[in-house]
């Protein structure tokens, strides 16, 4: 059997605490779901308006690139799914993260995902579509009117 040289030893060695730390995170948030955290871990259109509004909330659209230039809000951050472990510095730890796709399939995971990394995070369960019905005329205008700085 061919020994691995001392320095790659070390590396692969210390690769494996986050590996396990990782999971063990996982394995704690599902030993410990509720029925409070199933109803904690969703968001409306209309309670994220308002948090919105107040400055009290981030949206993250964790949409692909492209899909994001066809069509978004203006109001919401472009972090793709596939990007959001390299871009965690990007979030507003003191905000709660909503992350939002056209329906909600890749937000729960992104919301899943920054749950167990320690941000409050829900997703938004009416997804894009819903939020885009919502804001229709006046409350699109109240919505930009509150959010302008």
């Amino acid at each position: 059997m061919k020994k691995l040289p001392l320095l790659t030893t070390f590396l692969a060695l210390a690769l494996i605490p986050p590996m396990y730390s990782h999971a063990e995170e996982l394995d704690d948030y599902l030993a410990g779901f509720t029925y409070q955290e199933r109803k904690d871990m969703k968001i409306d259109s209309k309670e994220l308006v308002e948090l919105l509004k107040k400055g009290e909330a981030q949206l993250i659209d964790i949409r692909f690139p492209e899909e994001f230039a066809a069509w978004h809000m203006n109001f919401a951050k472009n972090i793709p799914l596939n990007e959001l472990p390299a871009r965690l510095g990007e979030l507003d730890k003191s905000k709660l993260i909503v992350t939002a796709c056209p329906h909600y399939d890749r937000s729960s995971m992104a919301r899943l995902y920054l749950t167990t990394k320690g941000y409050r995070a829900r997703y938004l369960n009416d997804g894009l579509l819903g939020l885009a019905d919502l804001l229709r005329g006046d409350k699109a205008r109240e919505l930009i009117n509150a959010t302008a700085h």
